[in-house]
Protein backbone atom coordinates (compact mmCIF):
# COMPACT_ATOMS: atom_id res chain seq x y z
CA UNK A 1 0.00 0.00 0.00
CA UNK A 2 1.17 3.54 -0.75
CA UNK A 3 0.30 6.58 1.36
CA UNK A 4 -2.38 8.85 -0.04
CA UNK A 5 -0.04 11.82 0.32
CA UNK A 6 2.18 10.48 -2.43
CA UNK A 7 -0.74 10.66 -4.84
CA UNK A 8 -1.87 14.08 -3.65
CA UNK A 9 1.58 15.55 -4.19
CA UNK A 10 1.81 14.25 -7.75
CA UNK A 11 4.68 11.89 -7.08
CA UNK A 12 3.14 9.00 -8.99
CA UNK A 13 5.00 7.64 -11.99
CA UNK A 14 2.79 4.60 -12.57
CA UNK A 15 0.43 6.06 -15.16
CA UNK A 16 -0.81 9.32 -16.60
CA UNK A 17 -4.25 7.93 -15.68
CA UNK A 18 -3.28 8.81 -12.10
CA UNK A 19 -2.90 12.49 -12.95
CA UNK A 20 -5.48 15.12 -12.13
CA UNK A 21 -7.73 17.28 -14.28
CA UNK A 22 -6.52 20.53 -15.81
CA UNK A 23 -8.16 23.62 -14.25
CA UNK A 24 -9.43 24.86 -17.63
CA UNK A 25 -11.15 21.53 -18.10
CA UNK A 26 -12.74 21.72 -14.67
CA UNK A 27 -13.94 25.24 -15.51
CA UNK A 28 -15.48 23.95 -18.73
CA UNK A 29 -17.34 21.23 -16.84
CA UNK A 30 -18.62 23.77 -14.32
CA UNK A 31 -19.79 26.07 -17.10
CA UNK A 32 -21.71 23.19 -18.72
CA UNK A 33 -23.35 22.54 -15.37
CA UNK A 34 -25.20 25.86 -15.19
CA UNK A 35 -28.46 24.70 -16.77
CA UNK A 36 -30.30 21.71 -18.15
CA UNK A 37 -29.53 20.41 -21.63
CA UNK A 38 -30.82 17.62 -23.85
CA UNK A 39 -29.34 14.19 -23.22
CA UNK A 40 -27.28 11.77 -25.33
CA UNK A 41 -25.40 14.42 -27.28
CA UNK A 42 -28.23 16.58 -28.57
CA UNK A 43 -26.81 19.66 -26.88
CA UNK A 44 -24.83 22.76 -27.92
CA UNK A 45 -21.55 21.56 -26.35
CA UNK A 46 -21.52 18.28 -28.25
CA UNK A 47 -22.39 19.93 -31.56
CA UNK A 48 -19.69 22.56 -31.03
CA UNK A 49 -17.07 20.00 -29.96
CA UNK A 50 -17.70 17.87 -33.03
CA UNK A 51 -17.21 20.93 -35.24
CA UNK A 52 -14.04 21.84 -33.33
CA UNK A 53 -12.61 18.36 -33.87
CA UNK A 54 -13.43 18.51 -37.58
CA UNK A 55 -11.56 21.82 -37.76
CA UNK A 56 -8.59 20.50 -35.78
CA UNK A 57 -8.25 17.43 -38.00
CA UNK A 58 -9.11 19.52 -41.08
CA UNK A 59 -11.25 16.62 -42.31
CA UNK A 60 -14.83 15.64 -42.96
CA UNK A 61 -15.02 13.44 -39.91
CA UNK A 62 -17.59 11.86 -37.66
CA UNK A 63 -16.77 12.26 -33.95
CA UNK A 64 -18.38 10.15 -31.25
CA UNK A 65 -17.64 10.91 -27.60
CA UNK A 66 -17.31 8.22 -24.97
CA UNK A 67 -15.81 7.86 -21.51
CA UNK A 68 -13.38 4.92 -21.71
CA UNK A 69 -10.30 4.10 -23.73
CA UNK A 70 -11.29 0.47 -24.07
CA UNK A 71 -14.73 1.67 -25.10
CA UNK A 72 -13.24 3.89 -27.80
CA UNK A 73 -11.28 0.97 -29.20
CA UNK A 74 -14.30 -1.31 -29.08
CA UNK A 75 -16.45 1.23 -30.92
CA UNK A 76 -13.77 1.81 -33.56
CA UNK A 77 -13.17 -1.86 -34.25
CA UNK A 78 -16.85 -2.84 -34.12
CA UNK A 79 -17.45 -0.20 -36.78
CA UNK A 80 -14.71 -1.48 -39.07
CA UNK A 81 -14.78 -5.26 -38.78
CA UNK A 82 -17.32 -8.03 -39.30
CA UNK A 83 -17.49 -11.18 -37.13
CA UNK A 84 -15.86 -13.29 -39.85
CA UNK A 85 -12.90 -10.91 -40.20
CA UNK A 86 -9.70 -10.31 -38.25
CA UNK A 87 -7.74 -7.46 -36.71
CA UNK A 88 -3.94 -7.55 -36.95
CA UNK A 89 -2.14 -5.83 -34.08
CA UNK A 90 1.18 -5.81 -32.23
CA UNK A 91 1.68 -8.57 -29.68
CA UNK A 92 2.17 -5.81 -27.08
CA UNK A 93 -0.97 -3.90 -28.12
CA UNK A 94 -3.40 -2.73 -25.48
CA UNK A 95 -6.31 -4.31 -27.35
CA UNK A 96 -4.54 -7.68 -27.16
CA UNK A 97 -3.14 -7.60 -23.62
CA UNK A 98 -5.10 -5.18 -21.50
CA UNK A 99 -8.75 -5.05 -22.51
CA UNK A 100 -10.04 -8.37 -21.18
CA UNK A 101 -10.99 -9.57 -24.69
CA UNK A 102 -13.52 -6.74 -24.96
CA UNK A 103 -12.71 -6.10 -28.65
CA UNK A 104 -13.29 -9.77 -29.45
CA UNK A 105 -16.47 -9.96 -27.39
CA UNK A 106 -18.07 -6.89 -28.93
CA UNK A 107 -16.90 -7.46 -32.51
CA UNK A 108 -16.96 -11.29 -32.52
CA UNK A 109 -13.92 -10.89 -34.77
CA UNK A 110 -10.50 -12.48 -34.37
CA UNK A 111 -7.49 -10.57 -33.04
CA UNK A 112 -4.15 -11.73 -34.42
CA UNK A 113 -1.03 -10.53 -32.58
CA UNK A 114 2.08 -9.82 -34.66
CA UNK A 115 5.73 -9.64 -33.67
CA UNK A 116 6.80 -6.07 -33.04
CA UNK A 117 9.90 -4.00 -32.47
CA UNK A 118 9.35 -2.11 -29.22
CA UNK A 119 5.64 -1.98 -30.01
CA UNK A 120 5.88 -1.02 -33.68
CA UNK A 121 4.75 -3.31 -36.49
CA UNK A 122 5.75 -2.95 -40.12
CA UNK A 123 4.31 -3.96 -43.45
CA UNK A 124 6.70 -6.92 -43.46
CA UNK A 125 5.05 -8.12 -40.24
CA UNK A 126 1.61 -7.92 -41.84
CA UNK A 127 2.32 -9.57 -45.21
CA UNK A 128 2.60 -13.20 -43.97
CA UNK A 129 -0.94 -12.97 -42.59
CA UNK A 130 -2.50 -11.95 -45.89
CA UNK A 131 -2.02 -15.10 -47.87
CA UNK A 132 -2.20 -17.52 -49.41
CA UNK A 133 -5.87 -17.38 -48.63
CA UNK A 134 -8.05 -20.30 -47.63
CA UNK A 135 -11.32 -18.73 -48.65
CA UNK A 136 -14.04 -19.06 -46.06
CA UNK A 137 -11.89 -21.35 -43.90
CA UNK A 138 -10.01 -18.48 -42.24
CA UNK A 139 -10.97 -15.11 -40.88
CA UNK A 140 -10.45 -12.48 -43.54
CA UNK A 141 -7.87 -9.82 -42.54
CA UNK A 142 -9.75 -6.53 -42.42
CA UNK A 143 -8.08 -4.11 -39.99
CA UNK A 144 -4.53 -3.20 -39.05
CA UNK A 145 -4.62 -1.69 -35.57
CA UNK A 146 -1.60 0.19 -34.23
CA UNK A 147 -0.95 2.20 -31.08
CA UNK A 148 0.47 5.73 -31.38
CA UNK A 149 2.62 6.04 -29.36
CA UNK A 150 3.12 2.34 -28.71
CA UNK A 151 3.02 0.61 -25.35
CA UNK A 152 6.82 0.94 -25.35
CA UNK A 153 6.60 4.69 -25.92
CA UNK A 154 7.96 4.49 -29.46
CA UNK A 155 6.40 6.67 -32.14
CA UNK A 156 5.45 5.94 -35.74
CA UNK A 157 6.65 8.64 -38.14
CA UNK A 158 4.12 10.30 -40.43
CA UNK A 159 5.64 8.38 -43.35
CA UNK A 160 5.23 5.09 -41.48
CA UNK A 161 1.60 5.90 -40.77
CA UNK A 162 0.95 6.81 -44.37
CA UNK A 163 2.68 3.69 -45.68
CA UNK A 164 0.67 1.43 -43.37
CA UNK A 165 -2.58 3.15 -44.39
CA UNK A 166 -1.77 2.91 -48.10
CA UNK A 167 -0.83 -0.75 -47.74
CA UNK A 168 -4.04 -1.49 -45.87
CA UNK A 169 -6.17 0.20 -48.51
CA UNK A 170 -4.35 -1.60 -51.34
CA UNK A 171 -5.34 -4.89 -49.69
CA UNK A 172 -8.94 -3.90 -48.97
CA UNK A 173 -8.17 -3.34 -45.30
CA UNK A 174 -8.44 -0.34 -42.99
CA UNK A 175 -6.12 1.27 -40.47
CA UNK A 176 -7.19 1.90 -36.87
CA UNK A 177 -5.03 3.90 -34.49
CA UNK A 178 -5.30 3.52 -30.72
CA UNK A 179 -4.38 7.08 -29.79
CA UNK A 180 -4.82 7.07 -26.03
CA UNK A 181 -1.65 9.21 -25.92
CA UNK A 182 -1.86 10.62 -29.44
CA UNK A 183 -1.17 14.13 -28.17
CA UNK A 184 2.22 13.02 -26.86
CA UNK A 185 3.09 11.43 -30.20
CA UNK A 186 2.03 14.54 -32.11
CA UNK A 187 4.34 16.66 -29.96
CA UNK A 188 7.22 14.25 -30.59
CA UNK A 189 6.57 14.48 -34.33
CA UNK A 190 6.04 18.25 -34.23
CA UNK A 191 2.84 17.48 -36.11
CA UNK A 192 -0.67 18.88 -36.02
CA UNK A 193 -3.79 16.76 -35.75
CA UNK A 194 -4.43 17.65 -39.39
CA UNK A 195 -0.98 16.27 -40.33
CA UNK A 196 -1.91 12.97 -38.73
CA UNK A 197 -5.31 12.92 -40.44
CA UNK A 198 -3.65 13.34 -43.82
CA UNK A 199 -1.83 10.03 -43.34
CA UNK A 200 -4.94 8.12 -44.39
CA UNK A 201 -6.14 6.70 -41.07
CA UNK A 202 -9.66 5.27 -41.18
CA UNK A 203 -10.52 5.31 -37.47
CA UNK A 204 -8.84 6.86 -34.46
CA UNK A 205 -9.38 6.39 -30.74
CA UNK A 206 -8.44 9.91 -29.63
CA UNK A 207 -7.59 9.95 -25.95
CA UNK A 208 -7.99 12.79 -23.49
CA UNK A 209 -8.14 11.12 -20.08
CA UNK A 210 -4.37 10.57 -19.90
CA UNK A 211 -3.71 14.22 -20.77
CA UNK A 212 -5.75 16.34 -18.38
CA UNK A 213 -9.36 15.36 -19.10
CA UNK A 214 -11.76 13.46 -16.83
CA UNK A 215 -12.99 10.26 -18.46
CA UNK A 216 -13.21 11.77 -21.92
CA UNK A 217 -12.34 10.01 -25.18
CA UNK A 218 -13.43 10.42 -28.78
CA UNK A 219 -13.81 8.04 -31.70
CA UNK A 220 -12.82 9.84 -34.89
CA UNK A 221 -14.01 8.29 -38.14
CA UNK A 222 -12.45 9.56 -41.33
CA UNK A 223 -15.12 7.76 -43.33
CA UNK A 224 -18.38 9.54 -42.48
CA UNK A 225 -20.39 6.78 -44.17
CA UNK A 226 -19.56 4.64 -41.12
CA UNK A 227 -21.31 7.04 -38.73
CA UNK A 228 -24.56 5.11 -38.37
CA UNK A 229 -22.80 1.82 -37.73
CA UNK A 230 -20.56 3.50 -35.15
CA UNK A 231 -23.52 5.07 -33.35
CA UNK A 232 -25.10 1.67 -32.80
CA UNK A 233 -21.73 0.20 -31.77
CA UNK A 234 -21.30 2.93 -29.16
CA UNK A 235 -24.73 2.30 -27.66
CA UNK A 236 -24.22 -1.47 -27.57
CA UNK A 237 -20.82 -1.03 -25.94
CA UNK A 238 -22.51 1.01 -23.16
CA UNK A 239 -20.43 4.07 -24.07
CA UNK A 240 -23.26 6.46 -24.96
CA UNK A 241 -23.16 8.98 -22.13
CA UNK A 242 -26.52 10.45 -21.18
CA UNK A 243 -25.02 13.75 -19.97
CA UNK A 244 -22.64 13.94 -22.88
CA UNK A 245 -22.21 17.68 -22.64
CA UNK A 246 -19.78 17.16 -19.77
CA UNK A 247 -17.49 15.13 -22.04
CA UNK A 248 -17.92 17.45 -25.02
CA UNK A 249 -17.21 20.54 -22.92
CA UNK A 250 -13.87 19.04 -21.95
CA UNK A 251 -12.90 18.59 -25.58
CA UNK A 252 -13.82 22.19 -26.32
CA UNK A 253 -11.40 23.30 -23.61
CA UNK A 254 -8.84 20.72 -24.77
CA UNK A 255 -8.81 22.04 -28.33
CA UNK A 256 -8.92 25.75 -27.48
CA UNK A 257 -5.53 27.37 -28.06
CA UNK A 258 -4.07 23.86 -28.51
CA UNK A 259 -4.23 23.09 -24.80
CA UNK A 260 -3.82 19.41 -25.72
CA UNK A 261 -0.41 20.20 -27.21
CA UNK A 262 0.93 22.24 -24.30
CA UNK A 263 -0.11 19.57 -21.78
CA UNK A 264 1.47 16.76 -23.79
CA UNK A 265 4.61 18.82 -24.41
CA UNK A 266 5.05 19.31 -20.68
CA UNK A 267 4.64 15.58 -20.00
CA UNK A 268 7.19 14.78 -22.70
CA UNK A 269 9.61 17.38 -21.35
CA UNK A 270 9.35 15.93 -17.84
CA UNK A 271 10.15 12.47 -19.21
CA UNK A 272 13.18 13.79 -21.08
CA UNK A 273 14.32 15.61 -17.94
CA UNK A 274 13.90 12.48 -15.81
CA UNK A 275 15.90 10.41 -18.29
CA UNK A 276 18.63 13.04 -18.47
CA UNK A 277 18.95 13.47 -14.71
CA UNK A 278 19.03 9.72 -14.09
CA UNK A 279 21.70 9.20 -16.74
CA UNK A 280 23.80 12.07 -15.38
CA UNK A 281 23.71 10.60 -11.88
CA UNK A 282 23.86 6.88 -12.60
CA UNK A 283 24.71 4.33 -15.26
CA UNK A 284 21.03 3.45 -15.63
CA UNK A 285 19.96 1.81 -18.89
CA UNK A 286 16.72 2.64 -20.69
CA UNK A 287 15.82 -0.36 -22.82
CA UNK A 288 13.59 1.58 -25.25
CA UNK A 289 14.05 5.05 -26.73
CA UNK A 290 12.54 7.80 -24.59
CA UNK A 291 10.40 9.33 -27.31
CA UNK A 292 7.47 10.76 -25.37
CA UNK A 293 6.34 10.45 -21.74
CA UNK A 294 7.10 6.76 -21.15
CA UNK A 295 10.40 5.46 -19.80
CA UNK A 296 11.53 1.86 -19.39
CA UNK A 297 14.61 1.56 -17.13
CA UNK A 298 16.31 -1.70 -16.30
CA UNK A 299 16.98 -1.94 -12.56
CA UNK A 300 17.80 -4.79 -10.24
CA UNK A 301 14.87 -6.46 -8.52
CA UNK A 302 16.03 -5.18 -5.13
CA UNK A 303 16.38 -1.62 -6.45
CA UNK A 304 12.85 -1.77 -7.84
CA UNK A 305 11.54 -3.04 -4.53
CA UNK A 306 13.31 -0.31 -2.57
CA UNK A 307 12.07 2.49 -4.85
CA UNK A 308 8.51 1.21 -4.80
CA UNK A 309 8.37 1.63 -1.03
CA UNK A 310 8.24 5.39 -1.55
CA UNK A 311 7.18 5.86 -5.15
CA UNK A 312 4.31 4.36 -7.05
CA UNK A 313 5.22 2.86 -10.45
CA UNK A 314 4.81 -0.46 -12.21
CA UNK A 315 7.28 -3.22 -12.93
CA UNK A 316 6.85 -3.71 -16.67
CA UNK A 317 8.70 -7.02 -16.91
CA UNK A 318 9.66 -8.83 -13.72
CA UNK A 319 11.89 -11.46 -15.42
CA UNK A 320 13.91 -8.68 -17.06
CA UNK A 321 13.74 -6.25 -14.11
CA UNK A 322 12.30 -3.53 -16.34
CA UNK A 323 10.17 -0.79 -14.80
CA UNK A 324 7.77 1.60 -16.49
CA UNK A 325 7.78 5.24 -15.48
CA UNK A 326 5.24 7.68 -16.91
CA UNK A 327 5.19 11.44 -16.55
CA UNK A 328 2.02 13.50 -16.83
CA UNK A 329 0.83 16.99 -17.69
CA UNK A 330 0.95 17.82 -13.97
CA UNK A 331 4.32 16.24 -13.16
CA UNK A 332 6.52 18.99 -11.76
CA UNK A 333 10.23 19.66 -12.06
CA UNK A 334 10.42 19.09 -8.30
CA UNK A 335 8.78 15.67 -8.72
CA UNK A 336 11.45 14.75 -11.26
CA UNK A 337 14.28 16.10 -9.11
CA UNK A 338 13.11 14.19 -6.03
CA UNK A 339 12.53 10.96 -7.92
CA UNK A 340 15.79 11.03 -9.90
CA UNK A 341 17.65 11.72 -6.66
CA UNK A 342 16.00 8.72 -5.03
CA UNK A 343 16.94 6.57 -8.02
CA UNK A 344 20.56 7.71 -7.78
CA UNK A 345 20.76 7.02 -4.04
CA UNK A 346 19.13 3.61 -4.40
CA UNK A 347 21.48 2.52 -7.19
CA UNK A 348 24.47 3.86 -5.25
CA UNK A 349 23.46 1.85 -2.20
CA UNK A 350 23.16 -1.29 -4.34
CA UNK A 351 26.52 -0.90 -6.07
Amino acid sequence: MHPVGEYLHGRCFASDNASGIHPKVLDAIAEANRAHASAYGDDPWTHAARSALAAAFDSDIEALFCFGGTGANVISLATLVAPYESVLCAQTAHIWNDECSAPERFTNAKLIPLRDEFGKISIDDVIPHLGPGRGVHRARPRVISITQPTEWGTVYSLDELQNLASFAHEHEMMLHVDGARLANAAVTLNASLADIARCGIDALSFGGTKNGLMGAEAVILFRPELATRAAYARKQATQLASKMRFIAAQFLAYLEDDLWRSLAAHANDMAASLARQCQERTDIQFVAPVSCNLLFPRLSATALEDLQRDFYFYTWSEPDSIARWITSFDTTAEDVEVFSGAVARTLSDKS
